[in-house]
């Protein structure tokens, strides 16, 4: 699938965009170092693809057993050959999942991520549902929603109850959480609002419903550190897809810092954190991290 939104221009032609199996390792070594992160978070694409997926698990879970593991999964590659062992492995490993599932309604999910994705993103949680996710006593799922255009999502709470009762009444599924994200203005989602001449106004969408409270109450690039394929350290998510590198005081690293360049994440502390116009995206409305 490669969905209109996509912040990171995720696709199955994407084949190069890797992480290899050496900065793995030295991701592991971080973590190791940094006994104050609580949380591994992995995304892709599909992040179960990559070959050093199972091995940041296992060896994430094995040094650490109070830490927080979790996958962005997309659904689809459950169902794609070879993968059909990744539920019972996060079962095993403790790993809870976020599964992007932008609408309950086939029509939408298909416009903005592909033919039939819908339906193989529901056999997906079918089979998450079946093996304890989202269920009590079983592991954490939890889905995200985010809007089709260029407006903002709704009120959380009520999509959420609308989201349950839908893919309870017609399939049976059940989940824990839904968060809704806003569309960040980079990326796909921008030349998606470039070509329809709506750029401009959905900045000033974003600013007008700045929300101080979203800052007071913690931001992803606040307490997160984002790692890229190719090990470069970034403030979140959206500052890795703008390449906006980060560089320690009185130690610069040609092309921007990265995991090599670290013994302790604690040493990212005093590292200013770096924004641009897109940061609006985090603090509208509801917000977004």
């Amino acid at each position: 699938q490669a969905c209109t939104h996509c912040h990171v221009e995720s696709s199955p032609l994407k084949v190069k965009e890797q992480m290899s199996l050496e900065v793995a390792e030295q991701c592991l070594e971080l973590l190791r170092n940094s006994p104050s992160v609580h949380t591994l978070d992995l995304t892709g694409g599909a992040p179960e693809m990559n070959k050093a997926f199972k091995l940041l698990v296992t060896k994430a879970r094995a040094m650490r057993p109070d830490l927080k593991i979790i996958d962005r999964c997309n659904l689809t590659v459950l169902r794609e050959p070879g993968f059909e062992d990744i539920p019972d492995f996060l079962v095993k490993e403790k790993v809870d999942i976020i599964a992007s599932l932008p609408c309950y309604s086939e029509a939408n999910v298909d416009k903005q991520r592909g033919r039939h994705v819908f339906e193989r993103s529901i056999a997906g949680l079918q089979i998450l549902n079946e093996v304890g996710f989202g269920k009590p006593g079983g592991r954490v799922l939890d889905l995200v929603y985010n809007p089709l255009g260029a407006f903002l999502p709704p009120d959380q709470a009520k999509l959420e109850k609308a989201y349950k009762g839908k893919l309870f009444d017609d399939f049976g599924i059940v989940f824990n959480n839904l968060f809704c994200i806003t569309n960040m203005p980079i990326k796909r989602f921008w030349e998606f609002l470039h070509k329809r001449d709506e750029l401009d106004a959905y900045m000033d969408l974003l600013v007008r419903n700045f929300n101080p409270d979203t800052v007071k109450q913690g931001l992803m690039c606040q307490d997160t550190v984002s790692v890229s394929w190719e090990g470069k350290v970034y403030d979140c998510d959206f500052n890795q897809q703008l390449d906006l590198i980060l560089q320690l005081k009185g130690k610069t690293q040609p092309g921007g810092l990265d995991v090599f360049g670290l013994t302790s994440l604690s040493e990212l502390q005093d590292v200013a954190i770096r924004t641009k116009p897109h940061c609006y995206g985090c603090t509208a409305g509801q917000g977004s991290s």
